[in-house]
């Protein structure tokens, strides 16, 4: 296993990818767990689902760069933190591949391996305005870019029941292999308005954002 990308979002905030090429075993060892998240590890599938939770949680460990025990939790919201480092993270994985994000303000991340079945779902998550700004030429990874954005602003928002399609709206943009668009946030009385990055790596889509 080891780091395949790394980038600096600013003095504060940071992200990497990492291939997991290990065992189970192999990622358990590189841990410190307690009692409760050694009982949740036991009760996860054997297959990808058991790699991803361990993937994450050894590049959350090389990010923070220590070798103590992290004592990374879950909110109500579904959103994971951390009870004694003064860090917002943000975690995610796609097949091979685990992302990780830190930083000292919210932040979301997304990885998502790229395929054309995104084309069966665009209307799920995508307004009609949004999807009339879609290229053929790039559509796939437009998509990919609209779909990994509004994933991203999800996490970095923190809070259940936010709609892709009716809460989330991005503006237009061309597609470039890597680059940043605009994204606004509206929901009743709240209104945010974000600045996504995103990167096509490999056969992958990262979108990721600091709130």
């Amino acid at each position: 296993m080891a780091i395949a990308y790394r980038q600096q979002v600013d003095d504060d905030t940071e992200f990497a990818i990492w291939k997991i090429e290990e065992e189970a075993d192999e990622l358990y060892s590189q841990l410190q767990l307690n009692g409760y998240e050694k009982t949740y590890y036991e009760q996860l599938k054997i297959g990808k689902r058991n790699l991803h939770w361990l993937g994450t949680r050894v590049l959350l460990r090389k990010l923070l760069r220590t070798d103590e025990y992290i004592d990374c939790k879950v909110d109500a919201h579904g959103k994971p933190y951390l009870v004694n480092l003064p860090y917002h993270i943000s975690l995610s994985h796609s097949f091979d591949y685990a992302a990780v994000m830190i930083s000292k303000a919210p932040v979301g991340i997304d990885i998502e391996q790229v395929t054309d079945k995104i084309e069966r779902i665009a209307r799920k998550f995508m307004r009609q305005e949004e999807l009339d700004f879609i290229t053929e030429a790039d559509k796939i990874n437009q998509l990919y870019v609209c779909w990994c954005a509004k994933e991203a602003v999800y996490k970095c928002y923190g809070q259940k029941e936010v709609s892709f399609a009716n809460n989330i709206l991005l503006k237009p943009f061309n597609f470039e292999g890597h680059g940043y668009l605009e994204a606004h946030l509206h929901k009743g009385e709240i209104n945010l308005n974000y600045e996504v990055g995103y990167l096509q790596f490999h056969d992958y889509m990262v979108g990721f954002v600091k709130g």
